[in-house]
């Protein structure tokens, strides 16, 4: 007796540890491998010992979204509710109030694949959720296809709209044509604005209200690519189911480096006279919200009904257009960059007299105002102009990650919306993983056993199925579908990340039932997907 209780006594003590353990590793590692990763372009890194970790961030802007500035009543003007998601955006779809939501998707260094595009599609024609996209290569190009918009693979050159930056002397370097320049409008298309309207600079009260109409801000690129907008089938079967606006564009001498070597003269950098910088796509949609009073609405209720809203995507062709180095002029000045381009040939004064660049914040900050429903008449006064009521979620999850750091990235592929808090978020980690090991644990160990052939033991009759679990055996069912369908083993398919899986389903719905949490399906929903599972695989 007295060996059984040490043994019982010195296995719980290995139980012991090893959880310590593992809470250890499962906290500090993942922090470590992935904060040890340079990132560019995320909302979340501030500061750092180089240039680039310093201005090729988005603190800044995320600082200046989420900013609470004091009323003229002493009442505070709350900022953004700013959020972020390090897994994929392929479920936006479930978000609360998309309407009033925007995801931000800047320097996507992996490309958004079909599946993660259609979802974003969705969100913005069917949902009416807001959407920036900002990109100098073609990782965006699954996403801005299904739009009509392309983005080039190559940095644009323009030799008209550049501009200079100064050493520390205050000497100009030699002039780069990719240091490019353009006047932007914020909800017209710079096309057919009227020629007065085109030379007309925004001024202080307009921006500080948010009412830039019929005027134009000047705005910085580094190293952009090009846009391409073609109108798509539905544009040619219904010319009125959205509007296409060019917010701002290149000059007609731009041309796009194919070749490298930034020759304008060189036959194989295209020049097609009509580049884009900024391309802004609107749809009518219905959604559901508390609406305005004098439409049904109670004052103080929850009540919701049917309001027009629209849904938005912008696509911007640099996304260090919104990096901390361009976002306010003194950290521009730091670097060299001037608010006035007077010194330069070709000078944006030349095109909206007066208009001095203060930082690419003034501008996006407007469009992203412009974009939400702040001023939808439709929508209840108790929170149409309040910005807390309206969400931004910067996407992490297009960030490259590195071997060691990716396993512990995709194990979070589930957790779609995180706090910028990092202790919550690694608190999640631990959780999932502590759950696991409990989990094993309690699992009992299989006693030998032998069959028994009893004929009195087929009177009994199974219990019928719980009504709980018919979406579990669902799910089961597509799992089991595909694990076939590519010749995998149960071990297999479970070591596979769940972005590689998603990619093999490619199918949206079936995505949907796999990874969503917070889906809850009808009978005739299940039945219907019953029916989708058993077509899946199958050639058409």
């Amino acid at each position: 007796m007295a060996n059984t209780s040490d043994d019982a006594e010195r296995f719980n003590k290995i139980v012991i540890w090893s959880l310590a353990i593992t809470a250890v590793l499962l906290l500090i590692l993942p922090m470590f491998f992935v904060l040890s990763n340079e990132t560019y372009y995320s909302a979340y890194v501030e500061g750092g010992d180089t240039d680039a970790e310093k201005f090729a961030q988005l603190s800044s802007m995320r600082d200046t979204l989420m900013e609470d500035i004091p009323g003229n009543n002493g009442d505070t003007n709350y900022g953004y509710d700013v959020a972020n998601t390090i897994s994929t955006p392929m479920l936006v779809n479930d978000w609360r109030d998309p309407h009033r939501s925007m995801l931000v998707v800047v320097g996507p260094e992996k490309p958004i694949d079909q599946t993660e595009a259609r979802a974003i599609y969705d969100f913005v024609t069917k949902s009416g959720g807001k959407v920036i996209v900002a990109s100098e290569n073609s990782h965006a190009n699954e996403l801005a296809g299904l739009f009509g918009v392309t983005f080039f693979d190559d940095p644009l050159h323009d030799e008209n709209q550049h501009f200079l930056i100064y050493n520390e002397e205050g000497e100009p370097y030699d002039p780069s044509w990719r240091n490019v320049w353009s006047a932007a409008a914020v909800e017209q298309d710079v096309r057919t604005m009227q020629p007065a309207y085109l030379s007309q600079v925004c001024t202080e009260d307009q921006i500080r209200n948010n009412l830039m109409s019929n005027c134009r801000l000047p705005l910085m690129f580094r190293s952009p690519t090009g846009l391409k907008f073609e109108p798509t089938e539905e544009d040619r079967a219904d010319p009125n189911h959205r509007t296409v606006k060019i917010l701002a564009r290149a000059s007609s001498g731009a041309f796009i480096d194919v070749a490298g070597t930034g020759d304008a003269g060189d036959y194989r950098n295209p020049a097609p006279g009509d580049l884009s910088l900024i391309i802004r796509a609107d749809y009518p949609v219905k959604a559901y919200d508390r609406p305005q009073e004098s439409q049904g609405g109670f004052v103080g209720t929850t009540e919701v009904a049917e309001v027009d809203v629209t849904g938005s995507i912008t696509f911007v062709a640099d996304d260090e257009a919104f990096s901390n180095m361009l976002w306010d002029l003194e950290q521009a000045q730091t670097q060299g960059i001037r608010e006035s381009c007077d010194t330069v040939n070709s000078c944006w004064l030349d095109v909206i007299p007066e208009g001095q660049w203060g930082g690419n914040s003034a501008y996006f900050q407007t469009l992203i105002f412009d974009m939400m429903e702040h001023r939808n008449p439709e929508l209840s006064s108790s929170f149409r102009d309040d910005k807390s009521e309206y969400q931004i979620v910067f996407d992490e999850s297009r960030h490259s990650t590195g071997r060691l750091s990716a396993p512990f990235v995709e194990s979070m592929g589930t957790v779609v919306l995180l706090t910028s808090n990092p202790f919550l978020k690694w608190l999640v980690v631990l959780n999932v993983g502590l759950l696991l090991l409990v989990s094993m644990m309690i699992v009992p160990q299989k006693e030998n056993w032998r069959h028994v052939f009893d004929l009195t033991r087929f009177k009994e009759r199974p219990s019928k199925l719980d009504p709980s679990t018919y979406k579990e055996r669902v799910q089961q069912a597509l799992f089991t579908k595909v694990r076939v369908h590519y010749d995998l083993t149960r071990d297999q398919l479970a070591l596979k990340p769940p972005a590689e899986v998603q990619t093999m389903i490619n199918d949206p719905k079936l995505v949907e039932l796999a990874y969503s949490q917070t889906r809850v399906y009808q009978s005739q929903e299940l039945r219907q997907l019953m029916v989708a599972i058993r077509k899946w695989g199958k050639p058409n």
